[in-house]
């Protein structure tokens, strides 16, 4: 990622965090005298116009997705009074990423479902998936999120309107890690039962619910999912895609899960209100927040013991694995210093560098990747690796003050 993009990046994202927690979140809801409902739903018929998204032998998954989406408003507007649907696109179109989450956060919607067809170089893959936002586990995973966020070079000037990420860089997806538990809960639910009804109503097969770093999902301000309704590279699955049929019954299953999960959601705030109010603190609670003031016969003041400081994680850059211990001065090395030693197993991992900062390290590791291409960032911690979503949820790197 270039230097100059770094800043603005952690601005967007810090944005994007500060935005959710404030918006249409049941969990932060400031309704108490009404129950939460969900009123607005965004469906996004992904890609369109010139970019044709995954292509079949037969169609493209452009067309299949909008019949789809179509189809899965009309349901819902339909058969759920008080629901407004809005469409990124109902037409051949080519709607940018951003314009995408713009839209819902515009209308401040309660749910985003993007609507998409999967492909594979293997057409024998076939089944439906549903994905949530998050950090990707898998090399596989990180190639579908590669795909459906590549669509951004299309867009002129795009360094500039998604500050600097590049759908192509690992590292630029490291800070999904941070945003992904905002709505993680519901978008995890309704990502289940999608396909429940894909697996249990329609036959499909199931390929679960995975998490993914997927740029769309991370601009909207609610809890969101991003449904692969099948393979069009697969000839069988391509002509179910086609067919009427298939779009009903796979519009039909979205519909089925969206009103379940109203229902769920709906259901649990009502709990939700009668618990804060359980959970509000007692007159006691207040008195001991203050120093000086005595509660149940204790003095809670300045002098309260405090936690002990939490161990500072620093950011290193790992240039090489070795199944022997390496010296320092070794060329191995190519003249770098400050070498770190870390053994695992059997395995002795080696890493340069000291940042307090993921951004920091970053910079760095442009500088060491002349030497080291392979080279990546990693977390320490009390002079033990940690994952790397883990380290920047403690060290908060992304603060705008710094």
């Amino acid at each position: 990622m270039n230097k100059k993009y770094i800043r603005p990046f952690r601005a967007l994202i810090f944005n994007i965090i500060y935005a959710g927690l404030l918006i249409t979140c049941p969990v932060y809801s400031q309704e108490t005298d009404s129950e939460y409902k969900i009123k607005t739903v965004i469906i996004d018929a992904g890609h369109g116009g010139k970019d044709p998204g995954s292509l079949g032998k037969q169609t493209t998954e452009k067309e299949i997705v909008l019949a789809i989406a179509l189809k899965t408003g009309k349901y819902i507007e339909e058969n759920i009074p008080g629901v407004k649907v809005i469409y990124t696109r109902k037409t051949d179109t080519f709607v940018e990423l951003h314009k995408r989450a713009a839209i819902a956060n515009t209308n401040k919607a309660d749910l985003f479902i993007s609507i998409h067809a999967n492909g594979n170089e293997n057409d024998l893959v076939t089944g439906t998936e549903s994905l949530v936002l998050g950090l990707h586990r898998a090399n596989e995973n990180f190639e579908v999120a590669k795909k459906e966020n590549s669509v951004i070079l299309l867009e002129e000037d795009y360094n500039v309107k998604y500050e600097g990420f590049d759908p192509n860089s690992p590292e630029s997806y490291i800070i999904f890690s941070l945003m992904q538990n905002l709505y993680f809960e519901q978008s995890i639910n309704f990502a289940g039962l999608v396909q429940e009804q894909f697996r249990d109503r329609i036959q499909r097969k199931d390929r679960g619910v995975k998490q993914q770093g997927l740029l769309v999902l991370a601009r909207t301000s609610m809890p969101g999912i991003l449904v692969e309704t099948g393979f069009i590279t697969n000839p069988e699955e391509e002509k179910y895609l086609m067919s009427e049929q298939g779009q009903d019954y796979i519009a039909s299953a979205i519909y089925r899960a969206f009103k379940s999960y109203k229902n769920l959601i709906e259901t649990k705030t009502s709990f939700a209100i009668a618990s804060r109010l359980e959970d509000a603190p007692s007159d006691t609670d207040l008195m001991a927040d203050k120093p000086g003031v005595r509660a149940d016969s204790q003095l809670l003041d300045a002098e309260k013991v405090q936690p002990p400081p939490v161990p500072p994680v620093e950011y290193k850059i790992q240039i090489t694995v070795s199944s022997r211990p390496i010296k320092s001065d070794s060329p191995l090395f190519k003249g770098l210093t400050g070498i770190s030693e870390y053994q695992i197993d059997n395995k002795y991992k080696y890493a340069v560098g000291n940042s307090r900062t993921f951004q920091d390290a970053l910079a760095f590791s442009k500088q060491v990747k002349e030497k080291f291409p392979d080279a990546f960032i990693i977390a320490v911690k009390e002079n033990k690796i940690i994952p790397l979503d883990q380290a920047l949820k403690e060290s908060q790197p992304f603060n705008p003050k710094n």
